[in-house]
């Protein structure tokens, strides 16, 4: 049974997993508040590429549970993909084979294939169908289904957690909890993506190179997202063309019609990577609860909604 949350809220950041945990306490009851340092369209959520997957996060059992959970939810979200910018998508998940994928996602994906060679050359792969997340359309809807359950979201920078007066705040700042906290256990995992104008791709793909290097296209409404870095501990917000053109030739490796594809934009966006996430209650002076829900990596949008729901269960006592 899903636990009622009576009284204020208050949640300290507006991407992804914060917005997501304000709808959920919303809907269950709570007068909610979002103090978000920058508008959603830019958060690093607005930069990902945003494949289903749980990638880059521990703990791993944990991770599929809120993943799954999650998954639920995306698949009904994807009948409204024009509404909620979900959409469920078939790829390859390169130099992966089926008994790699475990048993965990199997049971609940149930068109999981090998690729054929036709599919991935390159091989091995494994094929799925799986939610892909518009997140320039999927953030503001999260905005409004929030502002409809009575939310707010204010724009607002906060230095110091004490500064967040309300009966329960919940702590979802991502890299920011670094300094917040502090919690010098976050860093930034750099990931940069080029934007191209799309040749007609129309199935995802994600690839490893043997030096290690990633590869991955995921095709949007009007554009094809190309990927990606994971430069640990790099803090720099600007794109690096020597990158980005290395980006560009491994996917254009992979599909050749990449190769002559006009680029209309260069993203790059800071992961909140942390050895675990966090999740957890905390206590506030004057008896008052914080919950961190924080530390997700480079899968704040895979498991965005089994963590909100946990974040909502601590909120509640």
């Amino acid at each position: 049974m899903e636990s009622e949350v009576d009284g204020d809220v208050l949640v300290v950041g507006g991407g992804v997993v914060g917005l997501t945990t304000a709808v959920v306490l919303a809907e269950r009851g709570a007068r909610v508040r979002v103090w978000t340092r920058d508008p959603v369209e830019r958060t690093t959520s607005a930069v990902a590429g945003a494949l289903w997957w749980p990638y880059r996060i521990e703990p791993v059992a944990s991770a599929r549970a809120w993943a799954l959970r999650s998954l639920e939810v995306y698949e009904e979200l994807a009948a409204r993909p024009d509404v909620t910018g979900v959409r469920m998508v078939e790829g390859v998940l390169g130099e992966t084979a089926l008994d790699e994928v475990g048993a965990w996602a199997a049971a609940r994906l149930p068109g999981l294939r090998l690729a054929t060679a036709r599919e991935y050359p390159a091989g091995p792969g494994v094929w799925a169908r799986l939610p892909l997340i518009d997140m320039p359309a999927h953030l503001p809807w999260l905005r409004g289904r929030l502002l409809a359950a009575g939310g707010v979201v204010e724009a607002r920078t906060v230095a110091d957690l004490a500064e967040a007066e309300a009966p329960v705040v919940v702590n979802c700042t991502g890299l920011g909890a670094r300094e917040l906290v502090p919690d010098p256990a976050v860093r930034p995992v750099r990931g940069q993506l080029v934007v191209v104008e799309n040749p007609g791709i129309r199935t995802w793909t994600v690839s490893t190179g043997a030096d290690g290097a990633m590869a991955y296209l995921f095709p949007q409404p009007g554009r094809l997202v190309l990927g990606g870095t994971a430069e640990e501990d790099s803090w720099s917000p600007e794109p690096d063309p020597a990158v980005a053109e290395a980006i560009v030739r491994r996917c254009a490796a992979l599909r050749p019609e990449i190769a002559g594809a006009r680029v209309l934009e260069h993203r790059v966006g800071l992961r909140p990577s942390r050895g675990t996430v966090r999740l957890e209650r905390a206590a506030l002076p004057g008896g008052r609860r914080l919950v961190h829900n924080y530390g997700h990596g480079g899968a704040g949008v895979t498991v965005a909604w089994g963590c909100a729901e946990e974040a909502a269960a601590l909120a509640a006592g």
